[in-house]
């Protein structure tokens, strides 16, 4: 009998050691280089996302001072015209619907509409003064005030709440208000709409009544000339809404550019309080919304319109953003 059997054993249990390393070892070649790739390209995907949230914010913020400056202007042609008034049928009343941001461009012969990324913009600028401000409901002592809460109570009704939300809501910013005796547990003072859950009111209660009222950081008058009937009623005692649909309708034609005009076309026995009703504005809200490629950005600001010389300025209150992805169509 020969041994040479015997003798290939070894080799070929070396041979299938060899194998198995070289297998493990490719495996683990094969893993980290798909780590090293996944990394790489989440950091692409990250840098990416960061780019266009910059320009995103960085065209908004364009926008933005595109709206104080058309306010500015339309102050300084109100002067200009001796009009001390603000209505819709100004420049700054008009939206502007959605646009490709190339259309911006095209008088610039730099630049190439088909070279960038696809971007859309629109916006709008809102009178705040066309609701109702809750920020009157109390006075400098932090008291309510009377015909104020009975002004909110009839927007209440209009809108459906239940009969003591005014009160709530009134008792509520009293008990927030800055003053020397405040206890340690008051609520914090609401500074926007949504700040009224620091107040116990619900969301579905502020969401009923977002379209009419508004928190301003100081009191103001409601603005006739872009106010909602719905708004005018609760500004102006003794008025119901079909007069206050006949001062809608009476501004289209032209606008109320004094009170003494508001008051002409007031049934007998309402009242014009000129803390409360007014014809022009210095809150303005301003919206704005971008979408690039898959990503939508908006942004909302409140803008006050103060005077002074050259045209007075356009100072930026609060801003607001938010940023999520574009449904699909």
């Amino acid at each position: 009998m020969t041994a040479t059997p015997l003798r290939r054993r070894p080799r070929r249990r070396q041979r299938g050691a060899a194998l198995l390393l070289a297998m493990i070892i490719l495996t683990m070649v094969v893993t980290v280089t798909a780590g090293m790739v996944w990394q790489q390209t989440r950091a692409v995907e990250v840098e990416a996302a960061e780019r266009a949230r910059v320009q995103a914010a960085w065209i908004l913020g364009g926008a933005l001072d595109w709206a104080r400056l058309i306010l500015r202007e339309d102050q300084r042609n109100n002067r200009q015209r001796g009009r001390n008034y603000d209505a819709l049928d100004e420049p700054w009343a008009t939206p502007l619907a959605e646009a490709r941001l190339s259309t911006f461009l095209a008088a610039d012969k730099d630049n190439n509409a088909d070279g960038g990324p696809e971007a859309f913009l629109s916006g709008s600028i809102v009178d705040a003064q066309a609701r109702y401000n809750l920020r009157g409901l109390v006075d400098g002592e932090g008291k309510p005030v009377p015909a104020q809460v009975a002004a909110l109570q009839r927007l209440c009704q209009l809108a459906g709440l239940p009969g003591d939300t005014a009160e709530r809501i009134s008792a509520g910013l009293a008990a927030a208000h800055p003053r020397a005796d405040t206890a340690a547990d008051a609520p914090l003072q609401p500074t926007q709409l949504p700040d009224l859950a620091w107040l116990g009111i619900d969301a579905a209660t502020i969401d009923s009544l977002a379209p009419w009222v508004e928190l301003l950081p100081v009191p103001t008058a409601v603005n006739v000339n872009t106010a909602p009937r719905e708004v005018l009623v609760a500004a102006l005692d003794g008025l119901d809404l079909g007069s206050a649909e006949r001062l809608v309708q009476r501004r289209q034609r032209r606008p109320f550019a004094t009170l003494d005009e508001v008051k002409a076309e007031l049934p007998e026995g309402a009242v014009v309080d000129a803390t409360r009703i007014g014809v022009g504005s210095s809150f303005f809200e301003v919206a704005g919304r971008l979408r690039l490629e898959e990503r939508v950005l908006e942004e909302r600001s409140l803008l006050e319109r103060r005077g002074g010389d050259r045209g007075g300025e356009v100072v930026v209150l609060r801003r607001e953003r938010r940023s999520f992805v574009a449904a699909s169509r």
